[in-house]
């Protein structure tokens, strides 16, 4: 993923809000999220180049997601696929902290990421630039390709919106339109990553259209306090046009851990 906006226990009749956006090259290829056949508690989307995901969730409403950390100094060829890192946490009976310790003991072997993990007990996130391990306090969290809540103007703009949108609930449709936003960056207050200028204008939106790469795919996640979870995906094609939509309703096991 590339943008992953979380409400952690600020609604109160759903503790765990996430809207994500994931941005990739166009020509590699995925799935949609869907219940993998080798791994059946297993609800995600499917890279299949690395066989890992981005994103995803089990049937007990573990939750698991990654973004890459932008800095063209640090690219590895040939390092690992981050994806596998995702599936791990995710079949891991580890609480979030414990297996992200885990993590970190290799990530220094991938390319820069950073690992969100929840159990609904805790939120966790593992940024592997800095090797931190750390439990996440209630409240909206934004994640792109840096730091945790690192004030990016794309950040801090689907925060705000993201806030907004958790009042409307159950209305889902005001967190579609901050996926959807295409609003760039004014120059002056662009990030810098190490790739062009041009490449900072066109990486700046929430929803990214550039030649050859963009957003793939925009996810809403909603577990509700009684343990009914939600996972609604659009996947948009080459001209960002919705390709296909998915939604996937379910019980987490043993309800949502409070």
């Amino acid at each position: 993923m590339c943008l992953i906006v979380v409400g952690w226990r600020v609604h109160p009749d759903f503790p765990l809000v996430v809207a994500a956006n994931r941005d990739e090259f166009l020509a590699r290829p995925a799935q949609p999220a869907h219940w993998w056949s080798d791994a059946p508690d297993l609800l995600a989307g499917r890279d299949l180049e690395g066989g890992g995901t981005w994103m995803g969730l089990t049937r007990q409403g573990r939750f698991a997601a990654l973004t890459n950390y932008r800095d063209p100094a640090r690219h590895r060829p040939g390092a690992p696929s981050r994806g596998l890192l995702v599936r791990g946490c995710l079949t891991s009976d580890a609480t979030p902290q414990e297996a992200l310790r885990e993590v970190a003991k290799r990530s220094a072997d991938h390319v820069a990421f950073n690992l969100l993990v929840s159990d609904g007990a805790d939120l966790a996130i593992h940024e592997s630039t800095n090797g931190s391990v750390r439990t996440l306090d209630a409240g909206i969290h934004g994640l792109s390709n840096h730091l945790l809540n690192t004030p990016w103007p794309k950040v801090e703009r689907a925060c705000r919106r993201f806030a907004e949108a958790l009042r409307r609930l159950p209305d889902e449709g005001a967190f579609l339109e901050l996926l959807r936003d295409p609003t760039r960056a004014p120059d002056e207050h662009l990030p810098e990553t190490g790739v062009s200028l041009e490449w900072e204008r066109a990486l700046s939106p929430a929803f990214i259209h550039a030649p050859g790469y963009g957003t793939r795919c925009s996810t809403l996640i909603l577990v509700g306090r009684d343990g009914n979870v939600v996972l609604h995906e659009w996947t948009w094609d080459t001209e960002g046009q919705c390709d296909r939509e998915v939604r996937h309703r379910f019980l987490a096991a043993g309800g949502w851990r409070r």
